[in-house]
């Protein structure tokens, strides 16, 4: 017998108003469990589908309770018994377990055992039992027996005890048997001959027999309907015996089948209609679940590409700033400048006026010059006539001349002079003339330019404003979307539970046969189960 290992002997509370509920093949593989059955024994689903039941068997069960529940469940007959179940962690809980047998046409073709809660007082006396039958078995001398999940003492108080159920089976037999003895003693009581009181007794015996077995066919022939049912055939009627004793319970049960046999009908109807409706929300929270990702994904890309843009136009935002500071530091310089120019201007027409003026001065120089050179002529004249005595005037103006003609020759070199800068003063005038008419066509243009970048840097800055806003927008749209995905994904999950479920009770209800003929039900195969759970290797990767 399978021991599994290692044990903890921590007692696992049983979930309380649940039923844990497997079917397993004929070889006792597991082709179906419900969630409560996979949370109790502490697997997953895929370490359980395809795998021998005996996966959960506790190394405390004595082989005793096994070898009668596989003995009993062989002839078509349900067993009841507590087992003590191991979870994969090496705890363990307690259940009352009623194994029934699924039939086609007679012949189990699979297992269905449904397990329940034990009371505290049926688990203590369990555990009782199985120590001493453990006991018992390790000293070669087995007297504690199991039939058909009830206990058979050995020794003489179980030979009593088996004796005492056979007579209270032979309950209307042995009626019949003690009025034939009364029959004979009365008879012998009123001098009745022998041979008349043999025949009343043997008459009684006789009876009673023929009562007793039609009473026992008429039960067996319940018991037998009665497995059926448990055993989840509702393909079949009660034929109805004709016994008033009886009548009531066929009677019973054969309402009980037609109850059962109409609920799962409409069960099954509407749980297929669920799984097309299940079915097409899984599939449809796939999509959902795939768009909405791909929207996500599309989203964040968009809100990064946003958050790129924003730092530009921030960038650029700044640079017009920038730009705009510099533009008007220019357009301060640009004004400055032509104030020089201006000012430079203004000078040289101030210079251009004191060439005029010294040009003047010059004239009268020269004039000057000129009329002194007469006079000295003419006291040279008057001089040579007065003779001896004007010589000395003669020789004062002889210099007076002399002076008169350089003053007037530095008059003439001056006033080239003064013509040569005048006309350099002029082509200065002219040339600060054209460098102010520049001047001031260059601070207009700055002026302008100014304006420009202010508006540029105005613009950058409105575009950062609405840009902003847009990245917020896309930013809080990509919250949205996210939590949108999460939702979508975790719909998608709830449909596939929902759709897991809907599995769960349609296995469950497979159990149930409602016609007869045909193929019979329809068995899962372990092998391929088994298969199934195990992780597909990972593609190779180029």
């Amino acid at each position: 017998m399978r021991s599994n290992l290692p044990v903890s002997q921590r007692e696992y509370p049983f979930p309380s108003g649940r039923h844990l509920v497997s079917t397993t093949d004929l070889k006792g593989r597991i082709l179906h469990c419900n969630a409560a059955f996979i949370e109790a024994s502490g697997y997953a689903r895929e370490e359980l589908l395809g795998q021998p039941h005996n996966l959960i068997r506790h190394p405390d069960m004595p082989e005793e309770a096994f070898r009668d529940m596989w003995a009993t469940i062989a002839e078509g007959r349900p067993w009841s018994g507590l087992v003590k179940n191991r979870r994969k962690n090496g705890d363990h809980y307690w259940v009352m377990a009623n194994v029934t047998p699924l039939l086609d046409e007679g012949r189990p073709v699979a297992y269905m055992s449904v397990r329940s809660e034990a009371s505290r007082a049926q688990i203590e006396s369990a555990e009782a039992l199985y120590a001493q039958m453990r006991a018992e078995q390790a000293e070669g001398r087995l007297l504690q027996r199991l039939q058909q999940g009830e206990l058979q003492r050995g020794g003489l108080a179980g030979l009593t005890a088996r004796l005492g159920e056979g007579l209270r089976a032979q309950g209307p037999g042995l009626a019949m048997a003690a009025i034939a003895c009364g029959g004979l003693m009365l008879g012998a009581g009123f001098g009745a001959p022998a041979g008349a009181m043999a025949a009343v007794a043997i008459g009684g015996l006789a009876l009673g027999r023929l009562m007793a077995g039609r009473s026992q066919a008429a039960l067996r022939e319940l018991e037998q309907y009665a497995n059926q049912l448990a055993a989840g055939d509702l393909s079949r009627d009660l034929r109805p015996s004709g016994r008033r004793q009886s009548r009531g319970l066929e009677r019973a049960l054969q309402q009980m089948a037609v109850n059962l046999r109409a609920l799962v009908s409409d069960t099954r109807r509407e749980l297929e209609q669920m799984n097309q409706v299940s079915e097409e929300i899984v599939q449809g929270n796939r999509e959902l679940s795939q768009r909405t990702e791909a929207q996500a994904a599309s989203l964040e890309q968009t809100a990064a590409s946003m958050e790129q843009i924003t730092a530009t136009v921030r960038q650029s935002a700044d640079s017009a700033q920038q730009a705009s500071g510099v533009a008007g530091e220019l357009s301060l310089m640009s004004t400055h400048s032509a104030a020089v120019v201006h000012s430079v201007g203004d000078t040289m027409g101030t210079i251009a006026q004191s060439s005029q003026r010294i040009g003047e001065i010059i004239q009268l120089i020269d004039s000057i010059a000129f009329q002194t050179n007469i006079l000295a002529l003419n006291a040279a004249v008057e001089s040579a006539r007065a003779g001896e005595h004007g010589r000395g005037f003669a020789v004062v103006a002889a210099e007076v001349r002399a002076l008169a003609q350089r003053s007037s020759g530095a008059a003439r070199e001056i006033k080239q002079l003064i013509g040569e800068s005048s006309d350099n003063v002029e082509a200065g005038q002219r040339q600060t003339g054209n460098a102010r008419a520049s001047i001031d066509e260059t601070r207009q243009s700055v002026e302008q330019f100014t304006g420009l970048i202010g508006g540029i840097a105005q613009g950058a800055r409105e575009q950062l404003d609405g840009i902003s806003q847009i990245n917020q927008a896309v930013q809080q749209m990509d919250g949205i979307t996210q939590q949108n995905a999460a939702l979508v994904a975790q719909l998608a999950r709830a449909s596939d539970q929902m759709l897991d479920q809907s599995g769960e009770v349609a296995a469950a209800l497979r159990v149930f046969r409602l016609e007869r003929g045909g193929a019979g039900r329809a068995q899962a195969d372990a092998v391929a189960l088994r298969r199934a759970q195990k992780p597909r290797p990972a593609p190779a990767l180029a």
